[in-house]
C-alpha cells in the first residue's frame, strides 16, 4: 500500500497560482501513474492530471489544460500541481492518488488516495 500526504492548498484570488505538493511513501516502487482528481461541494470528483512515474508523460483534462502543470521528483517520490490563472470554478478538494496500470484517468483505476487539500479561489 501507498501512503499519500497533499500540502499547499489555500485561498487564492482568481488569477492567482498555487503548487500542490504529494508525497508518497511506503510501496511508492508500486506506482505506475500518480493522478489529481478534485471534487467539488456536491459533485462528482473528477479527473484533472496524471504523470507516468516511468516516462513522466503527462496528460490533462481539457479544463486545466495550458493552465496547469504536473511534475514529479523521482528522488522525493513527491508530485508536484503547478496551478496558474486559477478560476472560481477550480474551488474544490484535490486529491493525489497511484495507479498500478501505465495510463489511467478514471477513478476506479487508482487505489490509493490521500486525504485531499483544499483549494478556494476567491472571485
Amino acid at each position: 500500500q501507498v501512503q499519500l500526504v497533499e500540502s499547499g492548498g489555500g485561498l487564492v484570488q482568481t488569477g492567482g497560482s498555487l503548487r500542490l505538493s504529494c508525497a508518497a511513501s511506503g510501496r511508492a516502487f508500486s506506482m505506475h501513474t500518480v493522478g489529481w482528481f478534485r471534487q467539488a461541494p456536491g459533485k462528482e470528483r473528477e479527473f484533472v492530471t496524471a504523470i507516468n512515474w516511468i516516462t513522466g508523460g503527462t496528460y490533462y483534462a481539457d479544463s486545466v489544460k495550458g493552465r496547469f502543470t504536473m511534475s514529479r521528483d523521482s528522488a522525493k517520490n513527491t508530485v508536484y500541481l503547478q496551478m496558474n490563472s486559477l478560476k472560481p470554478e477550480d474551488t474544490a478538494v484535490y486529491y493525489c492518488a497511484t495507479s498500478i496500470y501505465a495510463y489511467a484517468s478514471g477513478r476506479g483505476e487508482f487505489g490509493s488516495w490521500g486525504q485531499g487539500t483544499q483549494v478556494t479561489v476567491s472571485s
